[in-house]
């Protein structure tokens, strides 16, 4: 068996995972980083995207927003604001969202409204990025 580490992510709502895990794959401001057993104490500031996380040998991907996550050598804690496997996505409504988000910015309202909307239309490609990568969607 592969050396595991104890991973825990955790949302506003609910403990997302809690599980031991052979890797956890996040997105940085300065690209991926991948976790696993053993790694150097850090704490590591995440952008929005897919996480890929391997447990019991198998890979599996969520979608989740921007965080943090906390690093020793037997455990990682990742703080996020909303976090979901394929199968709790709305299709339909990740599509709408980012419908509505690509039309808030062809508005080209104030800074803020388009900073929001293109935080919405992030968001929304993310999720439909890992619905089309989950089983059964290929």
């Amino acid at each position: 068996m592969a050396n595991t580490f104890r991973l825990q992510i955790i949302t506003p709502e609910r403990v997302f995972l809690e599980a031991d895990a052979e890797m956890l794959v996040v997105k940085a401001p300065d690209g991926e980083i991948g976790i696993a057993a053993g790694h150097t104490p850090m704490i590591i500031s995440t952008q929005e995207g897919e996480v890929r996380i391997k447990l019991g040998g198998q890979w599996r991907e969520a979608a989740a927003a921007d965080g943090f996550v906390t690093v020793t050598p037997d455990h990682a804690l990742f703080l996020v604001q909303t976090c979901e496997w394929p199968e709790e996505i709305d299709e339909n409504r990740a599509r709408r969202d980012e419908e509505r988000a690509l039309e808030a910015l062809r508005q080209q309202g104030s800074m803020h409204e388009y900073i929001m909307a293109k935080s919405m239309l992030s968001r929304a490609m993310v999720r439909l990025r890992v619905l089309r990568h989950s089983p059964g969607n290929d």
